[in-house]
């Protein structure tokens, strides 16, 4: 060793001891590991704990709420053959997305805990807290010889405010989750290597086992995410350029070079097993792909969309700069950098490629740094923090392929663990350069920086604790950005606010004119079916494949006889996104419409095989087969609904109808039951209210209508069905005062007449019972069949009464209006068989046994008439 290098080293073990002395906060020294793992932890659990009581907001609801895949009855297959929010990897529409370690997660929760928010936001922030502890296990073992360094990075790493989208956000899983098998991968992987090889040789693989536990956690993090692989790279760096860096130093310096490949075997032959198994893994996740890559718009990424290639590489830059002015200084913080929050860099000439430069000029010098240290033993927290920087942020940096964001926080939670590792190095190489003031000032300025990280933590937190709250701080922080607006909107429109959504879509427009999807909701909100179709016509100018303005503009143009038009419309709807259900219902719908039962049905089971998991379509089926006489294949999809959508109470309901049809009205009162349960809805109480009462339960049906009436005070025919149980439970006086009580409020109420009526007739009221058919008629029902009854009704009257010529012709109008009535014309025969005039009675006989062929009582009143006749004919 020359006098420099022992006077060098001297100086190093000085600075180091130094440093032990007189660091920030003594008490660390005597600390025991215990302490210091359970104070990060305890960090975390204070700086992520109002983050608890979070709602599932923004992209949760479409990994979570609406991913077929996540719920409980759903096949672990399909998890391994879907993106992460649900849809066939091989789709073109994919995301491309590949996370089902992530996904069995966000499983495992649900069948653990239902889809409350608490537990999914409790494992997030107890990953994060695992996470925090582990990168300074890594420190301590392979970045820093002072513990200090390793608890100053994992401190700083646990506050920092651009984790909150990763943490609070429960999609934000796969970053943290990710974050966590990185780490372990490269513990393994370093522990997998003898540290105790000879100076001349490169160090052997010590452990074949860990080495394949590494390659197996490094797999599972790119399941988690994707960035995950990234991980392999950083562990061959980290094994070349730290664990065989001295004894590649000596065989350089020693121009050994010809025995170089002799003693790297080692690592050669570890490096050719990552490199092998690493194209192995991107090959079998390309042939997942199905050979296309994700589709994305130019609001998603609008520099990559740019035609001009110095646009591209001058934004790209400028982005990595931004990227990192986040981890700098965290001080404004969005869920959404897309459309205009950072517009694109046109010209050498924009004073943004400042940063850019800037950023170069510290990368650069971070890499000289390493070059001029290689002597030195502590050179390795320069490159491992720049690998931890680095590696993890080449898949969002549009260098191999164009990603669907701008800027997206959660990316940066595994980058942020290198910067924290610098932010740590250069910290103490400060201390060791100050004196003992100089260090006390760092040291209160470090406090200080971790207590701003902590209340800028929780302050964002409340971002994240529901839909509006994370809305509204977008446009509070981004009012440039379409993107925020539209979000907002969306949400307003959701929560039936529509003026205020109409604002937000109308600002995000004027901000970007070319929103397709903002015009698109627009066009639901307006009253107006010309201006809506305006804005869907215009939605499809800028996107013509933009499937929900299809839809749209089809069941517009349904509903306005159209009929041609729509289908061409609904069927382009379902070419660009057969996965909308919706369409597949509104398409059958209109066929179904039109009588086309043959095309409603294979549209139906088209809709099914494309989109098995939406209960709503199930319903929709079921429906349609019950209307077309195919009950008992009606009821399997009804059930199919509930089983995907336990709460889906409209299929509960259409299947106690269809049992109810059937006669099997115990199991149909136990389906209108299980809807109760999980609403109590007048749609699902009136349906239960008749069926007690066709089963003669009045006392059951009264509870059920009294409720449906509290619910819906201003329902006439609530009134009017509680009205029709009174007087069969024998209370005709209430019944009577009810029906007259809704008469005052509705003088035009056919129903509540007829009501009266029957009561009147059942007191043996008659002349009562009469008028109030008349006042019935009088009404002047537009409906043929209920003025034939009406008049059926009057004739029944004015029989009992003993008018019979009245009555005769009060059935002859009954049947004029509707030829059908074979009970007015068995009473017309009856008539004419009282008079004597058995002939007609004959005729009105025989036309009601045509409609009413296996009628008893008509075949024995023909009988009578012949006796009658015979009778005669012998007599005479």
């Amino acid at each position: 060793m020359t006098a420099l290098e022992r006077a060098t080293k001297k100086k190093q073990s000085g600075g180091q001891q130094w440093l032990r002395r007189r660091w920030w906060c003594p008490g660390l020294d005597v600390a025991p590991a215990a302490a210091r793992y359970a104070a990060l932890a305890a960090l975390c659990a204070l700086c992520y704990g109002n983050s608890l009581h979070g709602e599932l907001v923004h992209d949760d609801v479409w990994a979570i709420v609406n991913n077929p895949d996540v719920r409980a009855g759903s096949s672990l297959r399909s998890i391994f053959t879907n993106d992460f929010w649900g849809k066939r990897m091989a789709d073109n529409t994919s995301h491309k997305s590949y996370r089902p370690l992530c996904i069995l997660s966000f499983k495992l929760n649900i069948l653990l805990h239902g889809t409350a928010p608490l537990y999914f936001h409790v494992v997030n922030v107890c990953l994060h807290c695992a996470v925090t502890c582990l990168l300074m296990h890594t420190c301590e073992r392979c970045v820093f010889e002072d513990t200090r360094l390793a608890l100053v990075t994992a401190l700083l790493f646990a506050v920092h405010p651009v984790h909150t989208e990763a943490v609070s956000g429960i999609v934000g899983r796969a970053d943290v989750l990710a974050g966590l098998l990185f780490l372990l991968t490269f513990l393994f992987y370093t522990r997998s290597v003898s540290l105790h090889a000879p100076d001349d040789s490169l160090p052997s693989t010590a452990s074949p086992g860990r080495l394949l536990i590494s390659l197996l956690l490094g797999t599972c993090a790119m399941l988690v995410k994707e960035t995950g692989i990234t991980v392999f790279g950083v562990c061959v760096l980290y094994d070349v350029l730290v664990l065989c860096r001295k004894p590649l130093i000596n065989h350089l310096s020693a121009s050994r070079l010809r025995n170089l490949l002799y003693v790297g075997g080692p690592f050669m032959k570890r490096a050719c097993l990552i490199s092998v198994y690493v194209v192995m893994i991107m090959s079998v996740r390309l042939w997942l792909m199905g050979g296309s890559m994700p589709l994305f718009s130019e609001q998603d990424n609008p520099a990559s969309f740019c035609p001009h290639l110095l646009t591209r590489i001058l934004t790209y830059s400028y982005l990595l700069s931004f990227n990192a002015w986040l981890l700098l200084a965290p001080i404004v913080l969005c869920y959404d950098w897309q459309v205009g929050s950072i517009p694109l860099v046109e010209s050498l000439t924009d004073v943004r490629n400042v940063a850019t430069l800037l950023l170069a000029v510290v990368m650069v010098a971070l890499c000289l740094s390493y070059i001029f240290s290689l002597q030195r033993h502590e050179s390795r927290e320069v490159l491992v923090g720049m690998l931890f920087l680095v590696f993890p942020f080449i898949p969002a940096s549009n260098l191999f392929f164009r990603v669907g964001f701008v800027v997206a926080e959660r990316v940066l939670y595994m980058p942020s663990m290198g910067y924290c590792i610098l932010v740590a190095h250069g910290l103490g190489r400060l201390c060791s350069l100050v004196g003992r003031w100089g260090t006390a000032v760092l040291s209160l300025s470090m406090l200080l920086l971790l207590l701003l990280f902590s209340l800028k933590t929780v302050q964002q937190n409340h971002v994240w604790l529901s839909r509006e709250a994370l809305f509204r701080s977008g446009i509070q922080t981004l009012p440039h950005n379409a993107k925020v607006h539209y979000n907002y909107a969306n949400f307003l429109k959701d929560s039936g606010r529509h003026q205020e959504a109409i604002h937000h879509y109308s600002t995000a427009l004027r901000l970007y004119p070319r929103h397709a999807s903002a015009l698109n909701n627009l066009g639901t909100l307006t009253h107006s079916s010309e201006e809506a179709e305006h804005f869907y016509r215009r939605a499809l100018d800028i996107n013509p494949q933009h499937n929900r303005a299809l839809f749209n503009l089809g069941n517009l143009l349904k509903s306005q006889g159209k009929s041609e038009e729509a289908v061409a419309l609904l069927k382009d709807s379902i070419r660009f996104g057969p996965h909308f259900a919706d369409a597949y219902s509104s398409l059958a719908s209109l066929y179904a419409e039109q009588r086309r039962f043959a095309e409603a049905k294979e549209v139906y089971q088209k809709g099914i095989n494309n989109c098995p998991d939406n209960s709503d379509l199930h319903n929709n089926y079921g429906v349609f087969l019950v209307d077309t006489g195919e009950g008992e294949l009606a009821a399997a999809h009804y059930q199919q609904a509930v089983r995907l959508k336990p709460a889906h109470y409209v299929a509960m309901v259409n299947l106690g109808r269809l049992l109810r049809s059937s006669n099997d009205n115990q199991e149909a009162e136990s389906w209108y039951k299980r809807a109760l349960q999980v609403t109590r809805k007048v749609d699902i109480l009136t349906p239960l209210g008749a069926l007690y009462y066709n089963t003669g339960r009045y006392e059951d049906a009264l509870q059920v209508y009294k409720e449906a009436a509290a619910l819906q005070p201003d329902s006439t025919d609530i009134w009017l069905a509680l009205a029709q149980v009174l007087a069969m439970a024998g209370r005709p006086s209430e019944a009577e005062q009810m029906t007259l009580g809704i008469i005052s409020r509705e003088g035009s109420c056919i129903e509540c007449y007829r009501l009266l009526s029957a009561i009147y007739s059942k007191r043996g009221n008659y002349t009562e019972a009469l008028d109030a058919l008349d006042k019935a008629l009088q009404q002047n029902p537009s409906d043929l069949t209920v003025r034939a009854e009406l008049h059926f009704s009057k004739g029944n009257q004015l029989r009992e009464m003993n008018q019979l010529d009245q009555a005769f012709q009060s059935y002859k109008l009954a049947v004029e209006l509707k030829p059908d009535q074979s009970q007015a014309w068995m009473n017309m025969g009856g008539i004419q068989h009282i008079k004597g005039d058995y002939a007609a009675a004959r005729m009105y006989y025989e036309r009601a046994l045509l409609l009413s062929p296996g009628s008893k009582l008509l075949k024995e009143n023909l009988a009578k008439l012949d006796r009658l006749e015979r009778r005669l004919t012998g007599g005479a």
